[in-house]
């Protein structure tokens, strides 16, 4: 979803139209490669019973399926002059002189922008030809993003994904809380009894974890939450619903992309150190903003047991390094240049210290490949460091509960769109 964020953020800043298609019985339209048999459908009359039908073209359901239309459909795009991206292969980059078509395509959805009218015309055109599309006209829902129109600029949200949540899970009544977890709750795997129906449990984390993809403000809560589905018990599932009375209180929340044209990277990261008692493993959390507008955000439990907290706030510096790299490679596609070196937040002197110093210690030579990597990118001028104070530190709610998370974004940051909820219901 960061691509879609990604594209949609820099469509608004340029002005870009933004148009959505979908494709006809997409994996119909697809050869195979291989010999493929099938046992005779019922009701199909045949003259011998051991007799199979051998498919000439996909069927949905087919593990070759979606490779196969990928295919076909790059295919058709590169001969239309259109180049694959290399920092994501679902992406399609027409680009001749100063005009740029932009091609995303998820399966049989497809998201159309660029500032070559004529060529988004043509595109249309040559696919209805090749699979017979359906033009569902300016994008407003896409892949469950619902994107709203602001005089400012645009709101991504999941109101109605959030809504049919509340009603699956017969929370539509429920009480509202003011943030998605007590921010006194310590989670262990011993909580609480085991449930009898695991596969309540993990379908409603796996929905909430779709959720997160407009609300940075849960990430935090499903990624801890996830952490106990092979064995859940009730004192998880009873953390999960306090996730759902803090989601019905914030139906109106999505993301605010703005059209001012301001293109400047800043990226923030923290952790928390040792914060899981069963393990003693850190939690790392980075967000990066694109002229003020959210592209992308984690929260992740760190790999290895980290033996400080300076160690805890590297590891996480390391993370988001990695995605700026990739980040800004994918912008550079997008014809957004002039982005470096790009500003990184950091809460912890010693972190910053340990990047800029050119030489290792005793104390971090067990980190000496993040160390090589975050210097390297620092010198290379990808990065700038920068120290903030925990207070002003966007990705504190990414390491930790925190009370009052989504009046602080939408108050202060203005990261989270109000207006979802009233544009929505019209």
């Amino acid at each position: 979803m960061t691509t879609i964020r990604t594209i949609i953020v820099v469509a608004v800043k340029k002005g870009w139209p933004m148009y959505q298609l979908d494709v006809n019985n997409a994996f119909l339209h697809v050869d195979l490669d291989e010999k493929v048999y099938m046992r005779i459908p019922q009701g199909l009359n045949v003259s011998a019973p051991t007799m199979v039908c051998k498919l000439d073209k996909c069927l949905y359901g087919l593990k070759q399926a979606s490779r196969q239309w990928y295919s076909k459909l790059s295919d058709s795009l590169i001969s239309k002059g259109y180049s694959v991206s290399k920092n994501d292969y679902s992406l399609f980059i027409k680009s001749i002189g100063s005009h740029i078509t932009i091609v995303v395509v998820y399966v049989d959805d497809i998201l159309l922008s660029g500032n070559d009218e004529k060529e988004m015309s043509s595109l249309k055109l040559f696919l209805d030809a090749q699979f017979k599309i359906k033009n569902l006209g300016h994008l407003h829902y896409f892949l469950g993003l619902e994107i709203l129109s602001e005089s400012g600029g645009v709101i991504i949200c999941q109101r109605k994904f959030a809504l049919d949540l509340l009603s699956e899970f017969n929370c539509l009544d429920c009480n509202v809380v003011a943030s998605p977890l007590d921010v006194n709750l310590k989670l262990s795997i011993e909580d609480g009894e085991p449930l009898s129906d695991l596969f309540l449990y993990r379908k409603l984390i796996g929905k909430l974890n779709f959720l997160t993809n407009t609300r940075p403000d849960l990430a935090f809560s499903v990624q801890l939450l996830s952490q106990f589905m092979h064995a859940p018990t009730s004192s998880h599932l009873s953390a999960a619903y306090h996730v759902l009375k803090y989601v019905k209180g914030t139906l109106g929340q999505g993301l605010f992309m703005s059209v001012a044209s301001d293109f400047s990277l800043h990226a923030y990261c923290d952790s928390d150190w040792a914060s899981f008692p069963s393990s003693r493993r850190s939690v790392s959390g980075y967000l990066v903003l694109l002229g003020g507008s959210l592209l992308t955000w984690k929260s992740k439990k760190q790999h290895t047991v980290s033996l400080s907290s300076v160690e805890a706030e590297y590891h996480s510096m390391r993370r988001v390094v990695a995605e700026l790299a990739w980040l800004t490679r994918l912008l550079h596609e997008l014809s957004v240049t002039s982005i470096f070196p790009v500003p990184l937040h950091c809460d912890s002197q010693s972190a910053i210290y340990i990047a800029r110093n050119p030489l290792f210690h005793e104390r971090t030579k067990h980190i000496k490949l993040d160390c090589h990597f975050v210097r390297e990118k620092l010198q290379d001028g990808l990065i700038s460091l920068s120290y903030l104070p925990s207070k002003l530190q966007l990705a504190d709610m990414l390491t930790k509960s925190l009370s009052g998370v989504t009046l602080r974004l939408q108050s202060e940051y203005k990261l989270l769109g109000a207006n979802c909820k009233e544009k929505a219901g019209q």
